[in-house]
């Protein structure tokens, strides 16, 4: 007999939904480093490569990638100044937790936009 509830009984919480996210970030930043680097490596390689790899970049589905790329270092970088205030014991308290967590996706999402809108 399992020690712990079943997934299916298990009511996901905003704290453990961020928790899952700020992993999945963390993912999508290592996974992102690799277009980071054929980016530099394009550079590197001249002009012709440099364009050709600039054009790919402009595509929707590549767009919609950098995007998805962008707010996940948002979302890891707000979150893990997050967690450094916690490191500190303070915003410990459970609404408190729930009022950080929920500053963290909306203040995520509008420098996103906010760095999209204006690059």
């Amino acid at each position: 007999m399992p020690l712990s509830p079943h997934l299916s009984v298990y009511k996901p919480q905003l704290t453990s939904i961020l928790s899952i996210l700020h992993r999945a970030s963390g993912v999508l930043l290592a996974l992102g480093t690799l277009l980071v680097t054929a980016w530099l490596l394009s550079a590197m390689a001249g002009e012709q490569s440099y364009n050709t790899l600039h054009s790919l970049f402009r595509l929707g589905f590549t767009q919609l990638v950098l995007f998805g790329w962008s707010w996940a270092t948002l979302y890891h970088l707000c979150n893990g100044i997050r967690h450094l205030i916690w490191d500190l014991g303070i915003g410990l308290e459970i609404k408190t937790v729930y009022w950080s967590g929920t500053s963290v996706v909306i203040f995520s999402a509008l420098l996103n936009l906010l760095l999209w809108r204006f690059s």
